[in-house]
């Protein structure tokens, strides 16, 4: 019996698994800059900047601000939104869109996405539903992500669904945590995959790879 047969309800992590950031995101920070007006004579100190206020951010304002309710939209911040609300910063890998169309083609499985992400990716035509942390209020590792697409899914048992993502702490521990099977993406050959398998983890390098591993006949799961 295939993995695929057992599972009812497969999700996946966006980035780093579905898609990845085109260059520096100084780079995109530095274009919006500069389309009103403003001097950025050094993209690597935006880029750095950029994690540093991101995480700065994170920690005081967690999910998007989601608890303070802060709003979206500021004027000068609008063409950074756009930016980032569109495709043009993002890389979706190539195996992407035929793995969720081959999974959405399988009798009764049902797809589904859970990112750390507000709304942007909230294009369904790929998958049947999203858990987006700047919309729950929550977010991965929080095990009620997972417990979240269980229920959305239809109330599916936590052993008849699989986590696809590429954070050992943000996606595989927690969803394993509420009784569902998950699996690793190591796509850049990260140091971190060889401590992942030594910790018993199933590690793939891509989606065609995960392909394969789902609907092997002598896959135990």
């Amino acid at each position: 019996m295939s993995m695929l047969s057992k599972l009812r309800l497969i999700t996946v992590d966006v980035t780093g698994t579905l898609i990845a950031y085109k260059g520096q995101l100084g780079d995109y920070y530095c274009m919006a800059a500069k389309s009103i007006g403003l001097p950025c004579p050094d993209y690597n100190r935006v880029h750095e900047g950029f994690k540093l206020a991101y995480t700065e951010m994170a920690r005081k304002h967690p999910c998007f601000g989601f608890a303070e309710k802060i709003p979206n939209i500021v004027w000068w911040k609008t063409r950074i939104y756009a930016t980032f609300g569109s495709a043009a910063p993002y890389s979706i890998f190539p195996d992407s869109q035929p793995f969720l169309r081959w999974l959405r083609g399988e009798k009764d499985i049902t797809v589904g996405i859970v990112s750390n992400a507000e709304y942007r990716y909230q294009d369904g035509s790929e998958w049947d539903f999203g858990v987006f942390s700047g919309l729950e209020g929550i977010e991965k590792p929080d095990p009620k992500m997972y417990e979240i697409a269980l229920e959305r899914a239809g109330n599916i048992a936590p052993e008849e669904a699989l986590h696809i993502g590429d954070s050992m702490r943000k996606d595989y521990l927690p969803a394993k945590a509420v009784g569902m099977h998950a699996l690793l993406l190591d796509r850049f050959n990260t140091p971190d995959a060889e401590n992942w398998k030594e910790s018993g983890a199933t590690v793939l390098p891509d989606l065609v790879a995960v392909k394969s591993w789902l609907s092997s006949e002598q896959n135990d799961g």
